[in-house]
C-alpha cells in the first residue's frame, strides 16, 4: 500500500514538473518573489504588479546546496561520565571533527496562479539534515485582487490577504535566510544564533495605505502543527498567536533606505516554536557537539546529524509564553548594503514560574560589484544572551563572520564564510563551557 501511494505521489509530482516547465517558464506570477537572483533583497512582494494574468499558469521552482566543510571545536566543560556497556563515556566529550561534504539539502517549489491576483504556494523538502525523506513545508493562498467581485480598486491598490501554512511575517531577517536547499539570498553560510523561524497556520492581512508604507496584523494558532485537542479540562493554555508588522521601503535615486518594526505575542499555548521551528537543520554540522550522550535508557547513544541538527544555535526555551520584537533597519546605497536587526523576547516554559528574556544583535555590512552585483563580499557580526530553562545566570554567545561570493548566472551562486563562535559564561557542567568553534564553510547554491 504503501509503495503504490509513493509511486503515485511520485508519478504526480512528475507530472506537474513537466506541466509546470510546458506552461512557459518564462511567464512571470503576480506579485511573486523569485527563487533566483532576483529575489535578493527583496522582502514582501511588492504590491506593484507588472505581470499579466493569463490563466492557469504553473511554475516549478526550487533550491539545491552543496556544502564542504572545514569547522575544528574546543572546550574546557567539566568531564561527565558515565558506563554504558562496561565502557565509560564523557558526555561532555566534543565530536572529533574533520573535514569534508556534508549532505545535500534540496527544496521543490510549486508557484500557481489561479485567478488575476490570486496565487497559490506549495514549498517541499525533499531532502535535509534533520530529514532525508521528501516533506511538505507548508502552503498558502495570497490574495491580491478579487475578481470574482470585478477587481475593485480599493482592494488592489490597497490591500493583501494570505492564509494558510506558513512562517509568520515576523521580522526581515526571515528574508535573508537560508532555508534548506534555499540558500540564494542569504549572503553567509549560516543563520542567527537565535533564528526566529517556524510555521504556523493562521492569517495575514496587509494594508498599504500609502506609497513606501506597509502595514501587516496577522493571527495564528500558535503552533507548528494542527491541534484540535480540547484543553478546557487541564492547566494547559492553547491560544493563538497575535504579530504585527509596519515598515517603511523607499527608492531614492541610488539610495534605498528600509526600516521595518515586527512584534508577535502569545499569552500561553501548549508549544511555541518560533525559536526553534527550523526542522531542516543548521548548516554547522556537529559543531560544539558530543560524540555521545547518555540515552533515556542510561545507554550511551552515539551523536547524529538528525538527532542534535541545531548545531550553532540557540534556543531560548520560551515554548508556553512569548512576547517578542524585532527592529530592522536596511540601507543600500549603490553596491554597498548595511541590514542590522535588534530583537528582545521574553516568556516562560510551562514548568516555569517566572518571565525570563533573551536579546540579539545583529550587524552585517556586503558590498556588491561586478555587473549585476555578480560578486560579494560580507562581514557580520551576531550576539545573544539571556537566560536558559534551568540556569541560574545568564549566557551569551558572540559570532563573527566573513563571506565572499559569486554569481555566474542569476541561478547559480558560490560562497564560502570564515567563522567563529564563542560560548561565554556557560556553567563548567555544561558541554558549552568555554566553548568555542571556528574555520571555513563552502558552500554552492542553485536556485530558480
Amino acid at each position: 500500500m504503501m509503495r503504490t501511494y509513493s509511486k503515485h505521489l511520485f508519478t504526480s509530482l512528475l507530472g506537474l514538473f513537466f506541466f509546470g516547465f510546458i506552461s512557459a517558464q518564462s511567464t512571470e506570477l503576480q506579485y511573486y518573489r523569485f527563487w533566483d537572483q532576483r529575489g535578493i533583497n527583496v522582502f514582501e512582494p511588492s504590491k506593484n504588479n507588472t505581470a499579466t494574468f493569463n490563466g492557469l499558469h504553473v511554475r516549478v521552482g526550487g533550491g539545491f546546496t552543496q556544502q564542504f566543510q572545514g569547522i575544528s571545536h574546543s572546550n574546557n566543560a567539566d568531564a561527565s561520565n558515565f558506563t554504558s556497556g562496561g565502557k565509560t563515556f564523557n558526555a561532555n566529550a566534543l565530536y572529533p571533527l574533520g573535514v569534508g561534504f556534508n549532505l545535500a539539502t534540496a527544496n521543490l517549489n510549486f508557484d500557481i496562479q489561479i485567478e488575476d491576483g490570486i496565487r497559490i504556494s506549495l514549498e517541499n523538502y525533499m531532502s535535509s539534515r534533520h530529514h532525508n525523506e521528501f516533506w511538505v513545508k507548508g502552503g498558502y493562498i495570497q490574495i491580491d485582487k478579487l475578481p470574482m467581485f470585478n477587481s475593485p480598486d480599493w482592494f488592489t491598490n490597497n490591500f493583501r490577504v494570505k492564509i494558510g501554512h506558513f512562517m509568520p511575517n515576523y521580522g526581515d531577517q526571515q528574508f535573508r535566510r537560508t532555508d534548506n536547499g534555499n540558500a540564494m539570498f542569504n549572503p553567509f553560510v549560516g543563520n542567527y544564533i537565535m533564528d526566529a523561524f517556524t510555521t504556523e497556520i493562521g492569517t495575514e492581512i496587509y494594508a498599504f495605505p500609502m506609497d513606501n508604507v506597509m502595514l501587516m496584523a496577522g493571527m495564528t494558532g500558535g503552533l507548528i502543527n494542527g491541534d484540535i485537542k480540547d484543553y478546557s479540562t487541564t492547566t494547559t493554555k492553547k491560544n493563538p498567536s497575535l504579530y504585527f508588522k509596519a515598515a517603511f521601503d523607499k527608492q531614492f535615486t541610488d539610495l534605498r533606505f528600509r526600516l521595518s518594526a515586527s512584534f508577535y505575542q502569545n499569552s500561553g499555548t501548549v508549544r511555541n516554536t518560533l525559536f526553534s521551528g527550523d526542522r531542516t537543520g543548521s548548516r554547522y554540522y556537529f559543531a560544539m557537539e558530543p560524540e555521545f550522550i547518555k540515552g533515556a535508557t542510561g545507554l550511551a547513544e552515539a551523536t547524529t546529524t538528525t538527532g542534535r541538527f541545531t548545531s550553532g544555535r540557540i534556543n531560548p526555551g520560551l515554548s508556553n509564553e512569548i512576547m517578542t520584537f524585532q527592529v530592522s533597519p536596511f540601507v543600500k546605497y549603490k553596491g554597498m548594503e548595511v541590514f542590522a536587526t535588534y530583537e528582545r523576547a521574553s516568556g516562560k516554559t510551562n514548568a516555569e514560574t517566572d518571565t525570563r528574556t533573551f536579546s540579539q544583535m545583529a550587524v552585517e555590512g556586503v558590498y556588491r560589484f561586478l555587473p549585476k552585483e555578480q560578486a560579494f563580499i560580507g562581514a557580520r557580526y551576531n550576539s545573544t544572551g539571556g537566560r536558559l530553562p534551568g540556569f541560574a545566570a545568564d549566557i551569551s554567545i558572540k559570532r563573527t563572520s566573513f563571506s565572499a561570493g559569486w554569481l555566474p548566472s542569476k541561478n547559480l551562486m558560490l560562497k564560502a564564510e570564515l567563522v567563529n563562535q564563542k560560548y561565554i559564561d556557560y556553567p563548567s557542567t555544561h558541554v558549552y563551557a568555554g566553548g568555542e568553534f571556528k574555520g571555513v564553510m563552502i558552500e554552492a547554491v542553485i536556485g530558480f
